[in-house]
């Protein structure tokens, strides 16, 4: 049985940072100041300036300094509300990268003018199911919630894990019965006690809340260790985030990182991240998987972390884990800006304006920087190029960046 997990791993994300921080490259990659990762910005001519320098944005509002958020050279964390998905339609495989163009479409098969009228290849026989059909699993599959907790009540009563973990599922949701946290967390645990996975996760992160029972972090650890070793994907990451941050450097990060892989082979995002940054930057791995840390990133750029989709773009263009290459570089960055990541945006200007992987855009670059800096990003080096360029220039800016809505 599989329900859509849930993470808890805002709490630990800066764990892996730390251990992380020890290594020179991954701080270089993902330094937000501009210096180390992309190519800065030539000095301006100078035009004299033409917005208001006290304070104010380019709309009127005032921005206070000790409200903006401040940049972080170590480490850029995914925005919690970022749902899975990449901007357009550049969804691709791993190892190939999306070109500027935006043209990449997943294959919709071969039709029948392309096999020039040959017969198809006979269909293999289905086998016929021999398993035991699930009735109740079958009702909330189709959204007949009701019916699916009356199916389900008897055999959970009696002792059944996988009824036992849809009746908490039910309840944990309010679907088709009253929602009821604590009955929802009573069956977790009955569920976990009887050896379902998920239930494990689940029942692991209601301890560690501690909302619907007491709070139980001791046993919260145990049942989400037991979850990782069953296999269960969430929970995989979640413990070896946990073993990060109990064991700062790099002892945490070699007891994390077989969790790490197994999470990422079964396609958990964060930790497919976790898997390119450490493949990248601890020592003494094989040579063959440090081969692979662009692979992992790509992965993750493609599942919609924007993290990943910024580094991916920082490491393209530097020639990180791979062959340099600006197109596909500077098309990652303006995917990673669209979803909302500032530094995405605030590097995305550099580009246009040094004409890395793209043309030269005044505007464009002017566009970011308007965009990045009411995120509170403040740049010195843009602010000196936006003071420079035409007030038509600024004006067009301010209009874009206006127009703006972050791609979801």
């Amino acid at each position: 049985m599989s329900f859509e997990p849930r993470f808890r791993h805002q709490v630990f994300l800066a764990a892996l940072a730390v251990g992380l921080a020890a290594f020179p490259l991954l701080a270089a990659a993902q330094s937000g100041n501009g210096d180390t990762s992309l190519p800065g910005v030539t000095a301006p001519a100078d035009k004299g300036a033409r917005v208001d320098d006290n304070g104010q944005s380019d709309d009127g509002s005032a921005v206070p300094d000790d409200a903006a958020p401040q940049r972080n050279d170590s480490i850029v964390t995914r925005p919690m509300d970022a749902g899975a998905g990449t901007f357009k339609t550049e969804k691709i495989q791993p190892g190939a990268e999306p070109k500027a163009n935006g043209d990449v479409k997943p294959s919709e098969g071969v039709g029948v003018f392309d096999r020039m009228g040959a017969n198809l290849p006979d269909l293999p026989p289905e086998k016929p199911f021999k398993g035991k059909v699930d009735d109740a699993y079958g009702a909330f599959q189709r959204g007949y919630y009701l019916t699916a907790f009356q199916k389900a009540l008897p055999r959970a009563q009696l002792g059944d894990p996988a009824a036992q973990t849809l009746i908490a599922e039910l309840m944990s949701q309010g679907l088709g019965v009253k929602r009821d946290a604590k009955d929802a967390a009573f069956w977790y645990s009955k569920a976990a006690a009887g050896g379902d996975e998920t239930s494990m996760f689940k029942y692991a992160l209601i301890l560690m809340e501690g909302r619907d029972v007491p709070r139980d972090q001791k046993k919260a650890d145990e049942w989400m260790k037991k979850a990782a070793e069953a296999g269960q994907a969430s929970a995989e990451f979640n413990w070896a985030q946990t073993l990060t941050a109990e064991n700062p450097g790099i002892k945490g990060l070699q007891l994390a990182l077989p969790y790490y892989e197994k999470s990422a082979e079964q396609g958990i995002a964060d930790a497919q991240y976790a898997v390119s940054q450490l493949y990248l930057n601890m020592p003494d791995l094989p040579p063959e998987k440090k081969g692979q840390a662009r692979e992992w990133l790509s992965r993750a750029a493609n599942a919609g972390f924007d993290t990943a989709q910024l580094d991916m773009g920082i490491w393209l263009i530097n020639g990180t884990g791979g062959k340099q290459d600006l197109e596909n570089g500077f098309n990652w960055m303006r995917v990673a800006a669209y979803r909302g990541n500032v530094v995405a945006q605030n590097k995305l200007a550099h580009l246009y304006i040094n004409a890395i992987g793209t043309k030269q855009d005044p505007v464009a670059a002017a566009t970011w920087y308007v965009i990045s800096r009411r995120a509170g990003l403040k740049d010195p080096e843009l602010e000196d190029f936006y003071q420079g360029i035409e007030d038509f220039q600024q004006k067009a800016a301010i209009d874009a960046a206006n127009r703006f809505r972050r791609a979801r």
